[in-house]
Order: C-alpha cells, then structure tokens, then sequence
C-alpha cells in the first residue's frame, strides 16, 4: 500500500483502534499541523491534507470496511466498494425499468444533496419545586449537559478559514447510481453517495474543536419560569433551549417536567389550599380572634362561639394561583378543638361544675359521620 494510502499510520494509530482513538490522534495532529503552531510551510499544508483524508475515512464506519478490504474509498472517482455495478453521477441515463417503476408508484426524480444542518433533539428534564413556587410561580436556573454550537467554526463544520469542496464522486448532487442486471435488463438504483455521505461536499479541513460536526457537548444554563398553578406532572415548555443540532442547525426544544413537594402544613386540592388549625376548647366554646400562618403571612380569622370541631373558616383568594389567570383558590382553615386534660383536682372540679350546669352529667353519645372534607384532609395530613 502507498504510503501516503496508510490511513493508520498517517495517524499513528492501530488496526483496532477505537472511534475515540482515532478521533484523539486526528485532534492531536490537526493542532500541531495548525497554521497558528506549524507555520505555511508546503510539508506541513501537504501533512494536513493527508491526515484530513485518514480522518475522513478512519471516523466512518462504511469507509473504514471498505479500507480494511483493501479498497480506498477516496480513490479515482469514488466508487471504491461497489461490486458487479458501476457507479454514475445524478442525472446519467435512465432505462425502461426505472420509469415504468416510478410511473407506478408515483414518485419521481430523488432529491438533491442534503444539508449538513439538522434541527437538535428535544429533551425532557425534571424538576422538583415546593408548593409555595406553585402557589405563586417561580423562576429556576437549571444546569443541563448538552450540546452547543461550536464557536470556532460557528457551525460551519470547517476549520476557520476554510469550506467544503465539492464532491467529485457525485458531482455535487450528494448520490450516485448503481446498475445492475437482471432477468428484467438493467436496473438502476440510486443512493447516497459514500463519499461525502450524501452531502454533495466534502470537508477537507474538519474544525478541530468539534470533529467537523459543528457543535461540542458542555453544560449550559437554562432559566425557566415555573408559572403560578402549575402541578405534579405539568410540562413547561421552552423553545430553543436544548442541544444545538448538527452543523449550526437549530436547537432543539426543552420541556421541564414539574414535580410538586409535599408540605407539612399546607394539602392541595386544585386551586384551593386546606390546612388544619388547632383551637383549645374554652376558645372555640366563648369564641376568640386567632391568628394562621399561610404563604401571604400571618392572617387572622374570627373562631365564633361554639365552633366545633370540623367547621371550616374560608380566607378568600390566598389558595393557589390559577393556571393562566390572575385570580387565586382559597384557603380553608379546618377547625380542630383540642380537649383539655386536667392537670389537678382543682381543673376536673370546675369541669364537673360545667357538666352539672349543661347537664352532663351522665353523657350520651351521638354518632357522627366520618366522612366530609375535614376527615379526608385529616386522613392525609395522618399519612393514611
């Protein structure tokens, strides 16, 4: 094999050299063999050349089997690699069978060259918030491990200063065709180039930074505005801000997925907050003016005479936010009244004095339902 044909030792890698290796080897020469580093000198510019062409093969699957074959694929014409047919640039001629077959189906001629941009694949990440950020909304900074354009060649897929050429495999149409025979005559069949992968050009001089892909893995920072409303299972969406795609093409886009935490004073139920508020006996039997903790602050709520246990006082408009509006759910405060354990003999008299006074003294008791909101959110905030 010709010296200048030895793909591996142009880069100095073995046979068994792994994609990762050989990408190493080629980024390693491609610096040293910089003009910035090794100078215009024509050895170097003719070495560049020559390790672009290893690279070009080495790094594509297809055109490394045909060159552990013994074919080169970068030889006269291109062509190398297809056996019993010969290859034609897009517009050679056609036969009966071709357009009998696409008068058939309908279809027509193929397409030109595709392009080298390519719109980047969304993605879907998590995130955890807490309920006030749903009460009120919120904004996140989220750290996501993506792809981005490449700034050294912004794209272009080239190193600074240079373009892709032309294909001289398929002329620039990015396919070529194939003819074989058959019991039917000669049947032609058209398909991507090998050469520059369907492109109709090919890149000499690959950027350095990305591989000639136009874009590098990093980790970006992406803000995210949680709206008010939002709940477990919510999917915000935020155009543009995933992965670059492939040679300056554009991003992708992000959808956060919300999950809401629990709180330990605070169960929601669609846009309404409910929360359990704890009254002594004598302030729920002569009434009293108390204050609750809630995500506005602290509010106060009038406990009427005789409150029992389960009564609920509504606060207007301090639930969650609605989803898309600018209104708020309420909160309900349930109404818990605590029973006093007498701490000495003088307590339980003045009890008994009041069972003798309502005439309690021999208690009846009456059943009561279990159901109804107050026992749903006292079963939730129990864990059961």
């Amino acid at each position: 094999m010709n010296e200048n044909n030895d793909y591996y030792g142009i880069l100095g890698v073995n046979h068994d050299a792994s994609p990762e290796e050989i990408k190493k080897a080629y980024r390693h020469l491609a610096r040293q063999l910089h003009p910035d580093v090794a100078g215009d000198s024509p050895e170097a510019e003719e070495k560049i050349k020559d390790v672009n062409r290893a690279y070009d093969v080495l790094s594509n699957p297809d055109k490394r089997r045909q060159y552990d074959l013994g074919a080169d694929p970068l030889g006269p014409g291109g062509t190398a690699g297809f056996e019993g047919g010969f290859a034609f640039p897009q517009g050679g001629f056609g036969d009966i069978f071709e357009s009998l077959f696409h008068a058939a189906t309908g279809g027509g001629r193929p397409a030109g060259p595709a392009s080298r941009q390519s719109r980047g694949r969304d993605q879907l990440e998590a995130c955890s918030i807490e309920l006030k950020e749903a009460v009120f909304g919120s904004s996140r900074d989220l750290k996501l491990s993506t792809f981005t354009g490449c700034e050294r060649c912004s794209g272009s897929c080239c190193e600074p200063g240079t373009s892709p050429v032309k294909c001289q495999a398929c002329g620039g149409s990015g396919q070529v065709t194939r003819v074989v025979r058959s019991l039917l005559g000669n049947m032609r069949t058209t398909s991507p180039c090998p050469t520059c992968q369907g492109f109709g050009t090919v890149i000499e001089h690959p950027c350095s930074e990305c591989a000639g892909t136009g874009r590098v893995r990093t980790t970006k920072t992406v803000s995210v505005k949680v709206p008010a409303g939002v709940g477990t299972g919510t999917r915000i969406r935020v155009p543009g801000g995933a992965e670059a795609g492939p040679g300056g093409g554009p991003n992708g886009d992000l959808y956060i997925e919300v999950r809401v935490k629990n709180d330990p004073d605070f169960q929601r139920d669609g846009d309404d907050l409910h929360c359990l508020l704890k009254v002594p006996m004598t302030a729920a039997a002569l009434g009293a003016r108390l204050q609750v903790e809630t995500f506005d602050g602290t509010q106060d709520i009038q406990v009427k005479p005789g409150t029992q246990s389960g009564e609920v006082v509504t606060l207007d408009g301090l639930g969650v936010g609605r989803l898309h509006r600018k209104d708020r759910g309420d909160l309900k405060v349930h109404i818990q009244v605590l029973t006093p354990k007498p701490a000495d003999d003088s307590e339980r008299d003045l009890l008994r004095q009041l069972a003798k006074l309502r005439g309690e003294e021999v208690p009846e008791a009456q059943m009561a339902s279990s159901g109804g909101v107050f026992g749903r959110i006292r079963d939730k905030l129990a864990g059961k």
